[in-house]
């Protein structure tokens, strides 16, 4: 379905100032637009809303049959007709012709260009002549890199746009003929070429193949590499006897045929490669990838084939990828990088779109309205001259009924190009951070324009041109019979002379607006579907950021304050489609968060757009914008919504999602929320089907908000400690949260600190247990809830890894746990530095709870009973120290010294100290067996002469 709308894309009009009728126009690169008449080719400047300004003419040797502009290399290409015989010329340095009695220097293609000349040739316009075996018939330039294509009876010649460097400030353009593509069996009449994208049509055949290369096996071409399939030889035989049977006075009429990828390769045309280009060739293609076959069947439904019955209008479309634009001039379009690349062919009544890199497919089929002559694609529109019939939009530019057959129209369509190529770009469009509309998007009209006697059309940048001739239609001499035109000899149909005074003609520069005034002009009109909440206000708003997006993907088109104001229409569009999809109820009523997200709008900005006028009662909240909000208040947001609007988002879950209320209420967004309120919305949940214990912490988080310590005190005695933990897991923010980056203690978790620490450490390893912490999160968590900075390890910590260690927990690094506690164990005993809380374990605790603590040497016990170590804390860690020190880390602290390192010393320190004491209370044995294996023995050695030697000295 096409959707029309009646908006205005054209703005103003200028007139060509051409001295004779055109026959052949083109434009290119950012200024130029060159109009051919006879034997002459005149040029244009273009520039902005001023007027079109003469700049340049020059002969040609014939009549112009076609042409073509490459902004790379800055050249323009014809095929000329003189004395009924076609000639290929490039003309180079075109700008410099000041006048049309200026010499010009004439050479062959690739022909050495002696060193006395290069000042003559630097300011002068050069005419590059490329012979051909066979006919030329049709031209394509790349728009990317400049190589000319030529197509001719069955091949196509590629010619590579080379630099002739004569000194170090000077290079002329030239051409090396490289390649031939002989494809057999169709005789192009439109081609079109893009870096190695070659697509070539005939009446009623296309064919799209991509030149590669990069060589397969390190095979080599010299003639004919490449060689299409047994089955196509067999499909030749069949086109041969077609054609035989044809000359016989009968029309053998094909089927439609639709071939992509591989499968192409068995439509029966045959496509081989001939390197003709020089060993030194940068890029040399030595094979062929074949992408997409399709054929068409005459209409002979009316028993008659008229000759108009063909594909037209083939095209090529690339768009690269932003932010590849160098600074020098010259080289800038060759350095463009290739994001993706679109194809467009038409029938008279329906035209074809195509994606054609990584994946082939048909992407949007246009059905005209009425019989087409001539399209052109843009990276925004498809332009359409169709034959004139009933307009129900536009305004008609002549009423009288003997002129309207005279009239055409042009239509301006949407295309899908930049939809299609933001997923090439982007791989997170389509998730929760980004959204594109959708490919499959129906298309629509936004302009239907009548025009008199329009005939040709060509498009650059931001300006279509037009060429119309105001003559009346010439009638047909006399109608054949339909078996009579059935036959392949009586198809043509024979036109009377033309008059002898030809009628009046016109060349216009039709602009088209701003794509931000287009895109504002969109928004106001999609205004007339707000209030209905259809579908046809995202399409149009959709079609709006479309706009927008492709201008953005033309980056080299943009000045900086374009681009800005295109910026800021983008993320327009954004909260514009976030508003759509929030107030409908749909299946893609997700897609409201990230448009939003894209937006740049906040929480508040988005709330306020919401309307709230309807009362409470009646009120309804759509999918998407609880989706949404959901979404926000879960992502922890920096944003704090104020007091009336985290009231109304509590109100909203009440009534749209009552069991997502206790996690709505411990999003920091929601700090504001008045505890009152949240607990009177929180007290009608308790029948609901909402988890108990979640309502009942989250009352108890809002009692203690308000400072009324016995609520809270009933709230947390309903359940046990092992309920309560099971809510944490479901809501771990009660506990934890994040503010720019950085983790937040709950003030709930403040107070467990104090009043039940056990229960604190519990709910964070079961949040670990669960993951929803990580071990780093949960350290940082406890060190910030003690106040502690990086270098302080509080007992509450200790506490949590004691209790991982207990837990087993498989995500835990044991050797670096061990090490941690090993470590704390060390410096409070060897600086005599008590615990800043109770420990919540005692070393019984440990040793009976975990297998990594064993049972408690002899030698231990007598330390820990002697008179010098009275003190409680200091025992506790030294036994806690010994299956986590004496047995495992002992010889990893020595294997740690021997490697050195920033905490050596203290390694060092404590290492000593503790061997200090333990020569003092243990037999030698004991002692002996204490000591690590491997180490120095130079080390030790004072250690144990002082242990063997105190009998002694007692």
């Amino acid at each position: 379905m096409v959707h029309l709308y009646n908006l205005h894309p054209f703005g103003s009009q200028q007139v060509v100032p051409c001295k004779l009728e055109p026959e052949r126009f083109c434009g290119g690169g950012r200024d130029a637009l060159f109009v051919a008449a006879g034997c002459k080719v005149e040029a244009f400047a273009v520039s902005g809303q001023e007027l079109c300004q003469p700049r340049c003419a020059f002969s040609t040797l014939g009549r112009v049959l076609r042409l073509a502009y490459s902004e790379a290399g800055d050249y323009l290409v014809a095929i000329e007709e003189k004395n009924k015989a076609t000639f290929l010329r490039a003309y180079v340095n075109w700008r410099s012709k000041r006048t049309e009695s200026s010499r010009v220097c004439i050479r062959l293609v690739g022909h050495k260009v002696e060193a006395p000349f290069s000042q003559t040739l630097r300011d002068q316009m050069s005419i590059v002549e490329m012979p051909l075996s066979e006919a030329p018939l049709c031209i394509s330039c790349c728009p990317a890199k400049g190589d000319l294509l030529v197509g001719c009876t069955n091949k196509l010649v590629l010619f590579s746009l080379k630099y002739q460097i004569i000194n170090e400030d000077f290079s002329i353009v030239d051409f090396e003929r490289s390649l031939i593509i002989h494809i057999d069996n169709i005789t192009p009449i439109e081609i079109s070429f893009c870096v190695g994208y070659v697509a070539v049509m005939s009446d009623l055949e296309v064919l799209i193949v991509k030149l590669e290369s990069d060589p397969k096996n390190g095979e080599s071409i010299s003639h004919y590499s490449h060689e299409t399939n047994k089955p196509v030889k067999q499909a030749e035989g069949t086109r041969n006897e077609t054609l035989q049977l044809e000359s016989d006075d009968f029309v053998i009429c094909q089927k439609p045929m639709e071939l992509l990828g591989e499968k192409s390769e068995q439509s029966g045309v045959s496509v081989t490669l001939e390197s003709t280009g020089l060993a030194d060739e940068k890029i040399k293609y030595f094979h062929v990838q074949h992408l997409l076959y399709r054929r068409f069947a005459p209409d002979i439904s009316s028993y008659v084939l008229s000759d108009d019955i063909k594909l037209h209008s083939l095209q090529l479309l690339p768009i690269y990828q932003t932010g590849f634009f160098t600074s020098d001039r010259k080289n800038s379009s060759q350095e463009k990088e290739l994001l993706s690349l679109f194809c467009f062919f038409s029938l008279p009544h329906v035209g074809y779109l195509y994606m054609v890199v990584k994946s082939v497919e048909l992407m949007s089929v246009y059905q005209y309205p009425e019989k087409s002559q001539q399209a052109v694609l843009t990276p925004q529109f498809l332009h359409v001259i169709t034959s004139c019939g009933h307009v129900g939009h536009g305004p008609r530019l002549c009423s009288a009924a003997s002129l309207l057959s005279l009239s055409n129209n042009l239509q301006c369509f949407t295309v899908r190009c930049s939809a299609a190529a933001a997923r090439e770009e982007d791989p997170y469009v389509d998730t929760t951070l980004k959204a594109c509309p959708p490919v499959s998007m129906d298309v629509c009209a936004l302009r239907i324009q009548l025009f008199i006697g329009l005939k040709a059309i060509c498009h650059f940048k931001n300006h279509v041109v037009l060429l119309t001739k105001a003559n009346p239609e010439a009638a047909p001499e006399r109608r054949e019979s339909p078996k009579r035109l059935l036959s392949r000899t009586g198809t043509s149909v024979k036109l009377k002379a033309p008059p002898a005074a030809e009628a009046g003609w016109n060349l216009y520069i039709v602009n088209t607006i701003s794509p931000v005034q287009l895109y504002k002009e969109m928004v106001d009109y999609s205004n007339t579907y707000k209030t209905a909440k259809t579908q046809g206000c995202i399409h149009l708003l959709s079609e709006a950021h479309l706009l927008v997006r492709a201008a953005l993907m033309d980056a080299g088109q943009l000045e900086p304050g374009e681009k800005a104001e295109l910026l800021e229409a983008f993320k327009d569009s954004c909260g514009h489609l976030g508003d759509c999809y929030s107030r409908l109820d749909s299946q893609h009523s997700h897609l409201a968060l990230p448009y939003y997200k894209m937006s740049g709008l906040s929480m508040a900005e988005v709330l306020a757009r919401v309307d709230w006028t309807v009362e409470d009662a009646l009120q309804k909240y759509e999918r998407g914008l609880i989706f949404y909000i959901n979404h926000s208040l879960y992502e922890n947001l920096d944003e704090e919504l104020s007091e009336e609007l985290a009231a109304k988002v509590v109100h909203m879950f009440h009534v749209a999602e009552p069991k997502q209320l206790p996690h709505v209420l411990c999003s920091p967004s929601l700090k504001n929320i008045n505890p009152l309120t949240a607990v009177s919305y929180l007290r009608k949940l308790d029948t609901s089907g909402s988890s108990s214990v979640l309502v009942t912490l989250t009352k108890a988080a809002m009692a203690l908000r308000m400072g009324d310590l016995d609520t809270y005190r009933n709230e947390m005695e309903i359940h046990s400690e092992m309920k309560l933990v099971s809510g944490f897991i479901l809501e771990p923010r009660l506990l934890i949260q994040q503010r720019k980056g950085q983790i937040v203690p709950a003030e709930l978790a403040a107070h467990l600190k104090d009043t039940q620490p056990a229960l604190l450490v519990a709910s964070v390893l079961g949040l670990q247990k669960n993951n929803k912490i990580g071990i780093e999160e949960a350290d940082s968590f406890f060190k910030v809830l003690c106040g502690k900075d990086e270098d302080k390890i509080p007992q509450l910590l200790v506490d949590f890894w004691e209790a991982q260690l207990v837990a087993c927990l498989p995500d835990v690094v044991l050797q670096e746990l061990f090490f941690k506690l090993t470590s704390q164990y060390i410096w409070r005993l060897s600086t005599r530095q008590p615990p800043d809380t109770i420990p919540l374990r005692t070393s019984k605790d440990l040793i009976n709870a975990c297998g990594h603590y064993g049972l408690i040497y002899p030698w231990v016990n007598i330390l820990l009973s002697s008179d010098s170590l009275a003190d409680k804390n200091y025992t506790e860690d030294l036994s806690k120290l010994q299956t986590l020190w004496w047995k495992k880390l002992l010889p990893e602290l020595c294997q740690k010294i021997k490697c050195g390192g920033e905490k050596n010393q203290l390694y060092l320190s404590s290492l000593k100290e503790t061997l200090s004491v333990v020569a003092v209370e243990l037999e030698l044995r004991d002692f002996v067996n204490v000591l690590p294996e491997d180490g120095t023995a130079a080390f030790f050695l004072p250690y144990l002469l002082y242990c063997s030697q105190k009998k002694s000295l007692t």
